[in-house]
């Protein structure tokens, strides 16, 4: 109890709130803007996250993380542009809507869904996370290792339309996790002698440069600039209790959601096609999906939207982050001081008690915000490109740079701006290598690590139930992924 009180304390100092609001407010807007995605919001909100306290530094994250779930669909209804690929979903009903006058609905409709899901998958977290962390202590060397050999294979299955290409992503990310200095034995690596390289890379330029960069430099040139298209918001509304109409939609979706968001690197846009598919296998009128169905954008944002929180339920449990998003949390929990996994519901439940606080406050404060910003939302998307894009990319200059007080970073970002560019070009995932970054010494570590302990014995990572469970769903995802894309290839012969 003494800890639940200390955890509400935290949360309901001023500053706490006040970031919710901020990250919740700039999700909104960013998530809005075409090309700008919350990944980046999240990755230029995380220098600001340094001077502040734990909790208050994890509620602007949060909070730049629920707007940007809701605010890619505003561009994709308006427009015909998601503002995040999680939106791509809503625009094949969202748009249309629109075009009919029922813009006002369509982004009513993917407002509620939005709170819903994320509401639900709130009370996931805050009901599986302290069990599955409990589970998690038994969790040596070879079962880490085997987690994260899972949560790789996922990713590079998943990001793409080429397997192949996703795990030469994910190979490229797990090499440059190898910069800096071995762990084990305290050997330079890659470092080339240069003092800045001998502690590898820093995660904020990495991100910044392989997802904003390209995002600039690909709007630049881009000749849409002055294009002013008139957003169609109509009259006519959507009720809350209409909502409820689509319940099953809006469970069905839901548990989509946050199983995938479990399973670590699966994220919300297969979640949001998954429920869309769902949803319109089970509608008694399929053929409407696609025209203007509400069902189609309520599917498509309770499915995305309840990935949120079930993200987190990996990265607080086990340490491993569930997305992309959640991997710049990663980095903001260990720079506070935090890490991630089971010895955080040990050290510092009262922190975990403000997070799940400020997860369900977030949900409403959405609502809140949502229906304010409501009536100007449609003049965001139009923002001139020539006032957007040099701000962002100073923003992406100056969140580089605040890491280390290094023009080293500020160099890697440029470095993997190029690099983001090329496998833009090339038609290469980048998540994987984001993704393989992050887990790269994690994966490292604990090979090296458990074959220490068994003397070079390999039969350790087949030596407990756990590692075995890993191993099998890991081959099942490999299988079930060739198969599927099989039968891709087959449909479209056909």
């Amino acid at each position: 109890m003494d800890n639940l009180i200390s955890g509400l304390t935290l949360f309901f100092e001023p500053l706490s709130i006040m970031t919710l609001i901020i990250g919740i407010v700039l999700g909104v807007v960013i998530g809005a803007i075409p090309g700008l995605s919350t990944v980046m919001a999240i990755a230029i909100a995380l220098p600001f996250t340094f001077s502040l306290p734990p909790v208050p530094a994890i509620m602007l994250l949060v909070g730049v993380y629920k707007g940007g779930m809701y605010g890619g669909s505003i561009s994709a209804i308006l427009i015909n542009t998601p503002g995040t690929p999680a939106a791509s979903c809503t625009m094949l009903d969202g748009y249309p809507l629109a075009c009919k006058g029922n813009g006002k609905k369509a982004l009513n409709a993917a407002l509620y869904a939005s709170i819903f899901g994320d509401m639900l998958a709130n009370f996931a977290l805050i009901l599986s996370a302290a069990w599955l962390a409990k589970f998690a202590l038994d969790f040596g060397a070879p079962e880490i290792f085997t987690l994260v050999v899972f949560s790789l294979t996922i990713v590079a299955s998943v990001a793409g339309k080429s397997m192949i290409k996703g795990l030469l992503a994910a190979v490229l990310g797990l090499l440059m996790a190898t910069i800096g200095t071995d762990l084990i034995v305290g050997t330079q690596r890659f470092s080339f002698d240069y003092t800045p390289l001998r502690s590898g890379l820093s995660l904020v330029p990495v991100l910044i440069g392989l997802f904003a960069i390209p995002e600039v430099v690909r709007s630049y040139y881009e000749n849409s600039e002055d294009n002013n298209i008139k957003s169609t918001m109509g009259t006519a509304g959507l009720r809350l209790r209409e909502l409820f109409v689509y319940w099953k939609t809006l469970l069905r979706g839901s548990f989509i959601g946050i199983l995938l968001g479990i399973i670590p690197g699966l994220g919300a846009t297969p979640a949001a096609f998954m429920s869309y598919g769902e949803a319109r296998r089970k509608a008694k009128n399929p053929e409407e999906f696609g025209k203007g169905n509400v069902e189609g954008v309520v599917a498509a944002e309770v499915g995305n939207s309840s990935v949120g929180s079930a993200t987190m339920i990996p990265l607080l449990a086990l340490g491993i982050p569930g997305d992309l998003i959640t991997a710049v949390m990663l980095g903001a929990f260990m720079i506070h001081g935090l890490q991630p996994g089971p010895l955080l519901f040990q050290d510092n439940i009262n922190v975990i008690y403000a997070l799940f606080i400020g997860l369900l406050v977030g949900s409403i404060t959405l609502l809140i915000v949502g229906k304010s910003l409501m009536p100007i939302l449609a003049r965001v998307v139009n923002v001139p490109k020539r006032i957007l894009l040099p701000s962002v990319l100073i923003f992406c200059i100056y969140g580089s740079y605040a890491i280390n007080n290094s023009m080293t970073d500020i160099a890697v970002m440029l470095i993997m701006g190029i690099v983001g560019l090329v496998m833009l070009k090339l038609d290469y995932p980048r998540a994987p290598l984001l993704i393989a970054f992050v887990l790269g010494p994690l994966l490292e570590n604990n090979f090296r690590q458990a074959l220490l302990v068994s003397q070079g014995d390999f039969s350790i990572f087949l030596s407990s139930g756990i590692c075995l469970f890993f191993w099998a769903l890991s081959v099942i995802s490999i299988v079930g992924t060739l198969l599927g894309r099989r039968k891709v290839e087959k449909a479209q012969l056909t």
